[in-house]
């Protein structure tokens, strides 16, 4: 995708479009883009500088908060046979999205649905990550496809640094891929296009009782439905330091929506057989830098008491192999620790199946994962180490297709749980 083409004079002091006007002043907009984050107004004005040249007599409505500072307002908003930009004030929270606020942001994408339907928008945005200097155009990557290519949902495609979105990339995306047969990079987004279509439908099943979280269902909704998806190239994501002293509260937060729409779903991903590529818009980014390493000796040692204190808990939910495999791990050394894809795969499917049936306190079954997911990024740590090793991307295909390989030990668990009793 070719960038909007702007004139020399749109740099950082390009004016804000007028602000202060409220839903009620516009009457409707085409678009509506919920700026989540804390965003400068230099940022704010390339963001819809950006906007103003999609084509066609656009309006568009972008709902911020971060005024008290714009430059003055431009009162020759529209481009020649482009888009008109207005900014609304809004009440919606800002937050940098972490992991451990995936409750909390469903509320605020439903803010963002309520205001697009009320606008009788055609389609929104929601930009969630911090945006870096050089991407204020992102809002534009994921608006167009909504336009151009009548998609219902448009994902994001960040340019990957080896430890940053570890979560996603050894559950999210490579089970979702498994489960519904597409191969989503960042199902839980958290900067996301949705079509009217999308919006409303989701919506309309928060308001019948659906126990829908609007940040982790909105992808599974439209795969179950077979809506258009389309992903885009946007670039690299600021993600917020990860504690990794401190993930029990992350990993119940993530992953409670996420295992509440597998059991919801399980009549649609049991029939998938296949996993298939989506269309990707723009060519792929690289990230400019790495994210620091991480300390796998401090994870392998949260694994080794893992095995000692929570042996109870974890006989509940895995089989006797997977535990004499665990044990075994246990008694490694630092530096040769490796946790195989299969087991690895076999544990996220069986917490899956433990979370369907109850078998203990859902929270304090999913905090009881932490040990187990940090010896993962510990041997994800050390196979990408070693000399000769394969890339970051390779390294995660490969557990992908462990993913789809395992599906048939899911299913036959989920059909019969009793025959397969640990």
């Amino acid at each position: 995708m070719e960038e909007p083409t702007r004139g020399a004079n749109v740099e950082s002091d390009r004016a804000l479009p007028p602000t202060g006007s409220t839903a009620e002043q516009i009457g409707s907009a085409d678009l509506v883009v919920g700026v989540l984050s804390e965003s400068g107004s230099n940022t704010i004005a390339k963001m819809c500088d950006d906007l103003r040249t999609l084509p066609g007599p656009l309006r568009i409505a972008v709902l911020n908060d971060d005024q008290q500072q714009a430059p003055s307002p431009d009162t020759s908003e529209t481009a020649q046979g482009g888009a008109s930009v207005f900014l609304v004030p809004s009440l919606l929270p800002k937050s940098d999205v972490p992991a451990t606020r995936v409750m909390s942001m469903s509320e605020t994408y439903q803010s963002v649905f309520a205001a697009a339907e009320k606008l009788q928008a055609r389609g929104c945005c929601i930009i969630a990550s911090k945006m870096e200097s050089a991407t204020p155009h992102w809002a534009w990557r994921i608006a167009q496809p909504l336009f151009e290519s009548q998609a219902d949902l448009v994902l994001p495609h960040y340019a990957r640094r080896k430890f940053e979105g570890l979560l996603n990339a050894s559950i999210l995306a490579p089970m979702t891929r498994a489960l519904y047969g597409k191969r989503v990079n960042n199902p839980m987004g958290p900067d996301f296009g949705v079509s009217q279509r999308l919006f409303q439908r989701m919506l309309a099943a928060k308001a019948t009782g659906k126990r829908l979280n609007l940040l982790a269902s909105l992808t599974p909704t439209a795969l179950c439905q077979n809506l258009q998806i389309i992903e885009v190239n946007v670039g690299t994501r600021i993600y917020p330091p990860t504690d990794w002293s401190n993930m029990s509260s992350v990993l119940a937060d993530v992953l409670t929506p996420v295992f509440v729409d597998v059991e919801r779903n399980a009549p649609f991903w049991q029939r998938t057989r296949v996993s298939l590529p989506l269309p990707v818009v723009g060519e792929p980014f690289s990230s400019d830098q790495d994210s620091p390493d991480v300390d796998t000796r401090a994870m392998v040692e949260s694994f080794q008491l893992g095995n000692r204190e929570l042996q109870e808990i974890w006989s509940l939910v895995l089989p006797p192999s997977s535990l004499f495999e665990l044990r075994k791990l246990s008694r490694l050394p630092v530096e040769q620790f490796r946790l195989p894809d299969e087991l690895w795969v076999r544990i996220v499917y069986d917490f899956a199946l433990a979370h369907r049936l109850r078998t203990i306190s859902r929270d304090h079954l999913l905090r009881s994962m932490t040990p187990l997911y940090l010896g993962w990024v510990a041997s994800y740590a050390h196979d990408l180490a070693f000399p000769g090793a394969m890339s970051p991307a390779r390294r995660l295909e490969r557990l992908a297709l462990s993913y789809e390989a395992g599906k048939s030990y899911l299913v036959s668990r989920w059909r019969w749980p009793d025959r397969f009793n640990p």
